[in-house]
């Protein structure tokens, strides 16, 4: 059955508008596809995939088939349009992924701002209970995630990479995560992630089953290295990499 309304759904197409700015294609996509490395003949199970942009990617990168879950159902109404226009043969769901039980098992698990909207650690183990289940015997976890070993300081300004990051300065568990994003075309849109501290996660995904969680830096595109307009991003990073493994 289709989840109720989520807050997603007002700001659906706003969000997918927003995977144009550049910090997008340079830090995130480059990050997610070198951990990613060979997804040729894998089957790929993306979760909070939004409107499918890594979906499709990620299916034009070869992997044999790949499963968008989302619990905006406006989200996936943009994935479902998007792929009876330009059919590449990826699946999409509309589910809270912490609802998620009946899913064929895959080798790889993706997991694109995921974790950060879990409120409590009962909520994030959860969220690595569900990957770790439908993984494979050496299967992977990665993701992108909102950098909670770097909480915001308030004379850091990511403006010009198209967003702000507010939070308190030391941030407690469950507090509040604003991101104001502001598109290339003047588009205004916010929305809220949760902190959970390093060992939280440390906690959760140990739980779960996965040995060798790590958080991993995110890495800017070599076309870019030495563009002094990544040094603020770069030097108080708002995001980072994560990756986990099931033995």
């Amino acid at each position: 059955m289709p989840h109720a309304k989520n807050e997603y759904d007002d700001i659906a197409e706003a969000y997918r508008d927003s995977k144009q700015l550049s910090f997008r294609k340079y830090l995130e996509e480059y990050s997610l596809f070198e951990m990613l490395r060979e997804v040729q003949g894998k089957r790929v199970l993306d979760l909070a995939c939004g409107e499918g942009f890594y979906t499709r990617k990620i299916k034009q990168a070869g992997a044999a088939g790949v499963t968008g879950v989302d619990i905006s159902s406006e989200m996936i109404r943009l994935a479902n349009a998007k792929e009876k226009d330009w059919p590449l043969g990826c699946q999409y769901i509309n589910r809270d992924v912490a609802e998620l039980e009946t899913v064929e098992s895959v080798d790889v698990v993706v997991a694109m701002y995921l974790l950060n909207y879990a409120k409590t650690k009962e909520e994030l183990f959860r969220y690595c209970q569900v990957s770790y289940n439908v993984l494979r015997s050496g299967g992977r976890f990665v993701g992108v995630n909102d950098n909670v070993r770097n909480p915001p300081k308030g004379t850091v300004s990511f403006a010009k990479y198209g967003f702000e990051k507010e939070c308190a300065s030391s941030p407690k568990e469950g507090d509040v995560i604003l991101y104001k994003f502001v598109n290339q075309d003047g588009k205004l849109f916010e929305f809220k992630n949760f902190y959970l501290t390093p060992e939280t996660y440390q906690w959760a995904f140990q739980k779960a089953g996965f040995a060798d969680f790590e958080w991993v830096d995110l890495v800017l595109a070599p076309v870019q290295q030495g563009n002094s307009f990544w040094d603020e991003f770069l030097s108080n990073p708002p995001l980072t990499s994560f990756m986990a493994s099931k033995c």
